[in-house]
C-alpha cells in the first residue's frame, strides 16, 4: 500500500475538474464534522480512487478531497438521538442511510456519510469499494504469500540438495574403499587355491559341460521372455492398446487435415474478401464477410492451439493422454453454436452476393487456387459443421479401447457427454431449419407447386428414380416387358418420400418437376403397401417373373373417388428393400398415432382422423358458413364467413382446436358477439356436454364404427386381402384415477356382437386376415379388459364399489389377465385415450351389441373431453389475453367460479384437475399493473426541476432513455384499443387513450429534437446539435428502436430545420450519408418496405413504428366490411386483424433491461424545451432569413 503521496495542488485542481465532469459517481451527501453531532451536506465526486467535496454543485473548487485506495467501506446504523420525540415518532434523520468510510493509514479519522436515500447509499458504497482496490490489494497480499511460500520451498530444497550431494560423495569414497578391499580379497583366495582346481579347470570336458549348460540356461531364459511377450501381444489388453494408439494417430492426422480446411477458407477467401471490402469499389460489403465466415478465424485459431497439443502428445509416445486436451476445448466450442445456427443464413448471403459479377469473377479466382484442390467455398464452408460429431465418435471409440481403471477414463467420458449435449443443442436448432429448407427446396422444383410441403410436420425421407408401370387394367398388368426402352423413357418417375405424403413426378427435357395429374400426390393414410404377390393370383405371379421380383404396388382408397393402383418398379433389389422399408414404416406410424397425438399442447399438432376428412360438414359450404382452400393447424379449411354459431360452434367441437382459430376468435370475438356469451358456452359444454355440444359433432364423435364394422363382418373390405391393411391400433396411456386406480386395456373389437371394448389390435402384415377375425388370439400383453358383467352379478358388483358414480355403471366389471375378478371404480384415461375410446367404441344410435353400459361409459368420456376442451379454451384466454379480465371484474369472478365449479367435480382427472388449479391461480393474482404505474411515474416527474442539459448528456444515455420511454408507451396499449378504428373516431380519446398517448409521446419528442436544434444562435453549435441527434438515431437503430429513429429524422426534415442550408453546410458528409441510411430504413415508401424487412429480420426486445400498424389495419377495416349481406361474420377479415395484433404483441411482451437514469427522463420530458411549430418556422427564418427573388 501506498504510504505516501506528493501534492502538486495543480493537479489536484485539474482531478477535480476532471471528477465533475467524468466522475463515476457524483450526488449530494452530509459529512459528519469533528463535532460529534454536526452534519455539513457537500456535493461529492469520486474520481477513480480520489473523493473530492465541494462546498456546493456549482464550486469550482474542492472544499477536501479523500484518497481511497486500501480503505474499506460499511454501512452503520443511525446514531441515537438525544432529543428524540415521544415513543412511536420517527424522526426523519433516522430514515437516512448512513455508512462509514475506514482508512488504512494509521492515525487518519474515519469518514462518516449519510444520504437520504438506501439505493443512493447502496451506489456510493459500491463505487467506493471498487475505487479502493481492496479486491487487488486482497489478490496481492494472496499472491505475495504465494512467492514467500515458493521462496521458502526453493531455500528448502536447495538445503536438501546439498545435503544430498554431500551424502553421495560420502557414498562414492565408500564405494571406492569396497573395491579396493574386493580387490585385496580376490588375490588373497588365488595365492590360497590348491593346485588340482587348476587341473580340472584346464579339463576340456569339463570346459564342454559348462559350454553346454551356459546354453541351456540362455536357451531357457530366452525361451520364457518369449512366451511372456507373446501372451502380452496376444492379450486383450495389447490389443486395445493398439487400436487406442491407432485411433489417436488418425485423430492427429485428421485434425492436421481439418486445420488445413480452415488455413484456406481464412487465408484463401476471408482475408482476401475482407482486403476487397476495403477497395474503392468493393464488390462485397464488410457486412457480408462477417455474416458469410461468422467466427471461422476464431475457430482455426482455436484449432490451431489444439493441434499443437496433440503433437506434443505425440512425443511422449507410447503414454498417450489426451483429457486434458478436451478439457481445454470444452469451453470454447460454443462458438460452433453461432457458426451452425449461422450456416444456412451464411450460405444466403453468399448466393446472394454471387449475382454481383465482380464478386463471382473474384470468387471464381480465388477457388482456381491450387490449394482448395477444386473445391468451392459452400464446400469449406460446410467443414465445421461435422466437426463436433466427428470428436463424439473419436471419444467413443477411445473409451470402447480404455479400460475402466486407465487414469483418464473419466475425463474421457465427461468431455463426451459435454459434447453430446453441446451437439444436441445445436441439432435442435437446424433441425426444424434444415426440414423445412428441404421441403421448400423441393417445392420450388415443382412447377405446380406443392401445398402439403408448406405443412410443417412433413418430414423429407427419400427420394429417388422409379419406373411405373402403365394402369392397370381389369386387375391384369399389361404386358409389357422391363428392358422395353419406350417403358424407361416413358415411365421413369421422380419419387419423394415424406412422413405423410408420398409424391410421383415426372422430369421435364428442362429439368421441373409436374406432378402427375392424377395420382401426383398420395396419402398415406389411404395407402396399403403390398410388397410380394398372393400366389394364387397367376396374372400377378408372371408379372413378379416378369419384372424380375423388382415391383411393387400401393393401393390407394380415396373417400371421394374410385380406388387405383401405382405400380412401381425399383433399379435393383436393394433399391426395392430401402423404398418397402422406408413406405411401410411411415405407414405403421401414421396408423398407430392415434386420433389424437397432443390434446393439451398450447400448438396444435393434431393428426386428423379419416373421418373428419370425410366429413362434407367441415369443407363444404352452406346457409350459415363459408370456407376458403387454405387449412389451418388441424388441415382443416379454414372458415371465410361464418355465423356467430358456427363459431362457437368450431370453439367447443371435441375433435379439435385449431390453435390460430383460438388466436383469432379470443383477439377478435368483441366485434361479433361479447365475453360474457362466450363464457356461457363454455359453462354449457362443461354442465350439460350432452344437450350444448351441436348434433354434427356428436354424431362425427361416435360416426365411423359402426360402419367399418359392418363391412368388415360381411367381408367386403378390399383391406382383408392385403398386407398391412390393418386398422389403426390406438395408444392407450394409463393414468391414475383421483378415487382409485383402474386399468382399462381397449381393444377395438370388429364383430359388433362382442360386448367387450376392444380398441388394441395390432396389425400384422403375416396374417392379414387374423386382425379380423373374431376368433383371432389375444395378444401376449394382454391386460384386463372392460366387459359387461351378467344381471345376476350386478348386485354383488355395487355392493363390492366403495364409490360410485354416475359416470361409471354399476354392473360394469373389469377382468384380469388371470380372470379373476375385481373391484369397479371410476374409468381413468388419458384425454387422448378418451377421445380415442369414444371415437372408435360406439355408432349411430344403439347398434347391435351396444347396450346400457357402454352407453353410461360414453357419457363419462363424453364428459372428459368436454372438460378438456373447457379447460384448454380457459387457458389459452387467461394466460394470452389477461387484459380481459383486468378490465371485466364480472366476467373474472364468473370464471373463477365456473374453476371452483370444475375443482369439485369428483370425477375430474388428475392433469385435469392441477389445470384447473392452475388457471385458478393465474387468475386469482391481483398484481398491480406496472407498466401503468411507471407511465405514470415517468409523467408525473416532469414537475420535477431541471437537472441535466443537452450539452451534459451523452448520445448513448439519450438513446438508452428514448428506448425506454417509447417502448413503455408502446407496451401500456391493450390490444382491443386496435379494434373498430377507434383512433379514428371523434370521441378518439375516450375509445383508445392509450394509442392518442402514444401518438402524443411521438410528437412531443420530435418537437423536443426540433426546438433543441433551434435553442443555438450560432450555426456551429446547431450543426453539432445535429450531428448528435443523428447519432442518437443510429443508437437507436442498434437498439431496434425503430419509433425513436422515426422521431428524430421526421424532426430533422421540418421545414424549419430543413431549410437552415448554412447549418446542413457545416454538418460532416458522414453524418449526412447516416442520416441518408436512417431515412431509407424508416420511409413510407412501398408502405414501409424497408421497415417491415428489418422487423421481420431483428429479434425482440424491439419498438416498431406504430403508424405502420395502424395503416395496415385502417386499410383493412376500409376494404372489408365486418359482416357479409346475409349477416355473417367475414372471418377472413378477421383472421387478417389477428395477425397484426399478434406482431404487435410479440414487441410489446419483451422488456428492454436499460436502466431508469431520471435527470434524463427529465430533460426528455420537460415541456418547457419544447416550441410550438409556427414559432420555430419564425425562428428560422429570423435566424437564416429567406433570400430575395
Amino acid at each position: 500500500m501506498q504510504k505516501s503521496v506528493r501534492y502538486n495542488e495543480g493537479h489536484a485542481l485539474y482531478l477535480a475538474l476532471l471528477a465533475r465532469k467524468e466522475g463515476t459517481k457524483r450526488g449530494f451527501l452530509s459529512k459528519k464534522a469533528a463535532e460529534a453531532s454536526r452534519w455539513h451536506e457537500k456535493w461529492f465526486a469520486l474520481y477513480q480512487n480520489v473523493l473530492f467535496y465541494f462546498e456546493g454543485e456549482q464550486s469550482g473548487r474542492p472544499a477536501g478531497m479523500y484518497l481511497l485506495e486500501g480503505c474499506s467501506c460499511e454501512r452503520t446504523p443511525a446514531p441515537p438521538r438525544t432529543n428524540a420525540g415521544p415513543a412511536g415518532a420517527r424522526d426523519p434523520l433516522d430514515k437516512q442511510y448512513y455508512f462509514t468510510v475506514l482508512f488504512g493509514h494509521e492515525g487518519q479519522k474515519p469518514l462518516e456519510l449519510r444520504c437520504e436515500e438506501e439505493q443512493a447509499g447502496k451506489e456510493w458504497m459500491e463505487a467506493i469499494h471498487q475505487a479502493s482496490y481492496s479486491d487487488v490489494m486482497i489478490e496481492r497480499e494472496v499472491l505475495m504469500q504465494k512467492y514467500i511460500h515458493l521462496v521458502q520451498v526453493v531455500e528448502t530444497e536447495k538445503v536438501a540438495t546439498n545435503q544430498l550431494r554431500h551424502q553421495l560423495e560420502d557414498q562414492d569414497t565408500e564405494i571406492e574403499r569396497l573395491k579396493s578391499e574386493i580387490v585385496a580379497l580376490n588375490k588373497a583366495k588365488e595365492r590360497m587355491r590348491p593346485c588340482h582346481t587348476h587341473q580340472e579347470e584346464d579339463d576340456p570336458d569339463i570346459k564342454k559341460i559348462k559350454k553346454v549348460q551356459s546354453f541351456m540356461r540362455g536357451w531357457l531364459c530366452r525361451r520364457k521372455w518369449k512366451t511372456i511377450v507373446q501372451d502380452y501381444i496376444c492379450s486383450p489388453h495389447a490389443e486395445s492398446m493398439r487400436k487406442r494408439n491407432q485411433i489417436v494417430f488418425t485423430m492427429v492426422e485428421a485434425e492436421t487435415e481439418y486445420v488445413h480446411q480452415l488455413y484456406v477458407l481464412v487465408n484463401g477467401f476471408l482475408r482476401p474478401l475482407r482486403m476487397a471490402a476495403s477497395s474503392k469499389k468493393p464488390p462485397i460489403s464488410h457486412d457480408d464477410v462477417s455474416s458469410i465466415f461468422l467466427n471461422s478465424e476464431t475457430i482455426m485459431f482455436l484449432h490451431e492451439i489444439f493441434h499443437q497439443g496433440l503433437k506434443a502428445r505425440l512425443a511422449n509416445w507410447p503414454s498417450l493422454v489426451l483429457a486434458d486436451l478436451f478439457d481445454i476445448l470444452l469451453p470454447m466450442l460454443n462458438i460452433y453454436q453461432e457458426f451452425v445456427r449461422n450456416h444456412q443464413y451464411s450460405l444466403q448471403v453468399l448466393a446472394n452476393c454471387k449475382q454481383n459479377r465482380d464478386f463471382d469473377k473474384l470468387l471464381k479466382q480465388y477457388e482456381a487456387n491450387p490449394a482448395c484442390e477444386g473445391r468451392m467455398l459452400e464446400t469449406f464452408l460446410t467443414y465445421p459443421m461435422f466437426q463436433i460429431p466427428r470428436y463424439i465418435i473419436t471419444l467413443h471409440e477411445l473409451l470402447a479401447h480404455t479400460p475402466h481403471e486407465h487414469v483418464e477414463r473419466k475425463s474421457l467420458e465427461f468431455a463426451k457427454s459435454k459434447l453430446e449435449e453441446l451437439s444436441r443443442v445445436m441439432h435442435d436448432e437446424v433441425s426444424d431449419t434444415e426440414n423445412i429448407r428441404k421441403n421448400l427446396a423441393i417445392e420450388r422444383m415443382i412447377v405446380e407447386g406443392c401445398d402439403i410441403l408448406l405443412d410443417t410436420s412433413q418430414t423429407f425421407i427419400r427420394q429417388g428414380s422409379l419406373i411405373q408401370v402403365p394402369s392397370v387394367e381389369r386387375g391384369k398388368l399389361s404386358k409389357v416387358r422391363l428392358g422395353s426402352l419406350s417403358l424407361k423413357k416413358e415411365g421413369e418417375r421422380q419419387c419423394f418420400l415424406f412422413t405423410k405424403h408420398f409424391l410421383i413426378c415426372t422430369r421435364s427435357s428442362g429439368g421441373k418437376l409436374h406432378l402427375l395429374k392424377t395420382g401426383g400426390v398420395l396419402s398415406l393414410i389411404q395407402c396399403t403397401l403390398v410388397e410380394e404377390p398372393d400366389a394364387s393370383d397367376d396374372d400377378t405371379k408372371g408379372s413378379g417373373h416378369m419384372f424380375g421380383h423388382l415391383d411393387f404396388k400401393i393401393v390407394v382408397e380415396p373417400p371421394d373417388a374410385a380406388p387405383f393402383t401405382v405400380v412401381l418398379l425399383a433399379p435393383s433389389r436393394q433399391e426395392k428393400a430401402a423404398w418397402m422399408s422406408d413406405i411401410s414404416q411411415c405407414v405403421d406410424n401414421i396408423r398407430c398415432n392415434g386420433l389424437m397425438t397432443i390434446v393439451f399442447e398450447e400448438n396444435s399438432k393434431v393428426t386428423v382422423p379419416h373421418m373428419i376428412k370425410s366429413d362434407a360438414r367441415l369443407h363444404k359450404d352452406d346457409t350459415d358458413i363459408c370456407f376458403s382452400k387454405t387449412l389451418n393447424s388441424c388441415k382443416v379449411p379454414q372458415i371465410r364467413y361464418a355465423s356467430v354459431e358456427r363459431l362457437l360452434e368450431r370453439l367447443t367441437d371435441l375433435r379439435f382446436l385449431s390453435i390460430d382459430f383460438l388466436n383469432t376468435f379470443l383477439h377478435t370475438y368483441r366485434i361479433f358477439t361479447t365475453a360474457t356469451v362466450v363464457l356461457a358456452k363454455l359453462s354449457d359444454i362443461y354442465k350439460r356436454p350432452f344437450t350444448s355440444i351441436p348434433v354434427r359433432s356428436l354424431e362425427l364423435f361416435f360416426a365411423t364404427s359402426q360402419n367399418n364394422r359392418e363391412h368388415l363382418v360381411d367381408g367386403k373390405s378390399p383391406r382383408l386381402c392385403r398386407k398391412f391393411s390393418s386398422p389403426p391400433p390406438l395408444a392407450v396411456s394409463r393414468t391414475s384415477s383421483p378415487v382409485r386406480a383402474r386399468k382399462l386395456s381397449l381393444t377395438s373389437s370388429l364383430n359388433s356382437r362382442i360386448g367387450a371394448l376392444d380398441l388394441t389390435t395390432s396389425s400384422s402384415s403375416n396374417s392379414p386376415t387374423t386382425a379380423h377375425s373374431p376368433a383371432a388370439s389375444p395378444p401376449p400383453h394382454t391386460a384386463a379388459v372392460l366387459e359387461s358383467a351378467p344381471a345376476d352379478k350386478a348386485g354383488d358388483s355395487a355392493d363390492m364399489s366403495p364409490c360410485k358414480s354416475p359416470s361409471t355403471p354399476r354392473n360394469l366389471r373389469y377382468r384380469q389377465p388371470g380372470g379373476q375378478a375385481a373391484d369397479s371404480a371410476h374409468c381413468s384415461v388419458s384425454p387422448a385415450s378418451a377421445f380415442a375410446i369414444a371415437t372408435a367404441a360406439a355408432g349411430h344410435g344403439s347398434p347391435p351389441g351396444f347396450n346400457n353400459e357402454r352407453t353410461c361409459d360414453k357419457e363419462f368420456i363424453i364428459r372428459r373431453t368436454a372438460t378438456n376442451r373447457v379447460l384448454n379454451v380457459l387457458r389459452h384466454w387467461v394466460s394470452k389475453h389477461a387484459q380481459d379480465f383486468e378490465l371485466n371484474n364480472e366476467l373474472k369472478m364468473n370464471v373463477l367460479n365456473l374453476l371452483e365449479e370444475v375443482l369439485r367435480d369428483p370425477d375430474l382427472l388428475p392433469q385435469e384437475r392441477k389445470a384447473t388449479a392452475n388457471i385458478l391461480r393465474a387468475l386469482s393474482q391481483d398484481d398491480q399493473d406496472d407498466i401503468h404505474l411507471k407511465l405514470e411515474d415517468i409523467i408525473q416527474m416532469t414537475d420535477s426541476p431541471k437537472a441535466e442539459c443537452f450539452e451534459t448528456l451523452s448520445a448513448m444515455e439519450l438513446a438508452e432513455q428514448i428506448t425506454l420511454l417509447d417502448h413503455i408507451v408502446f407496451r401500456s396499449i391493450p390490444y382491443e384499443e386496435f379494434l373498430g378504428q377507434g383512433w379514428m373516431k371523434l370521441d378518439k380519446n375516450e375509445r383508445t387513450p392509450y394509442i392518442m398517448k402514444t401518438s402524443q409521446h411521438f410528437n412531443e419528442m420530435s418537437n423536443l429534437v426540433a426546438s433543441q436544434i433551434m435553442n443555438y444562435a450560432d450555426i456551429s453549435s446547431r450543426a453539432n446539435a445535429i450531428e448528435k441527434w443523428v447519432a442518437v438515431a443510429d443508437i437507436c437503430r442498434c437498439l431496434h428502436n425503430y419509433n425513436g429513429v422515426l422521431e428524430i429524422t421526421s424532426a430533422l426534415n421540418r421545414s424549419a430545420i430543413y431549410r437552415l442550408k448554412k447549418t446542413w453546410a457545416k454538418v460532416s458528409k458522414q453524418t449526412k450519408a447516416l442520416m441518408d441510411k436512417l431515412q431509407k430504413t424508416v420511409s413510407s415508401e412501398g408502405r414501409f418496405k424497408n421497415l417491415r424487412e428489418t422487423l421481420k429480420n431483428c429479434n425482440p426486445p424491439a419498438v416498431p413504428y406504430l403508424g405502420m400498424y395502424l395503416t395496415d389495419l385502417a386499410f383493412i377495416e376500409e376494404g372489408t366490411p365486418n359482416f357479409t349481406e346475409e349477416g355473417l361474420v367475414n372471418f377472413s377479415k378477421m383472421r387478417m386483424i389477428s395477425h397484426i395484433i399478434r406482431e404487435i404483441r410479440q414487441f410489446q411482451q419483451t422488456a428492454y433491461r436499460i436502466d431508469q437514469q431520471p435527470k434524463v427522463i427529465q430533460y426528455l420530458l420537460d415541456k418547457a424545451l419544447v416550441i410550438d411549430e409556427d414559432t420555430l418556422y419564425e425562428l428560422s427564418l429570423k435566424i437564416e432569413p429567406r433570400l430575395p427573388a
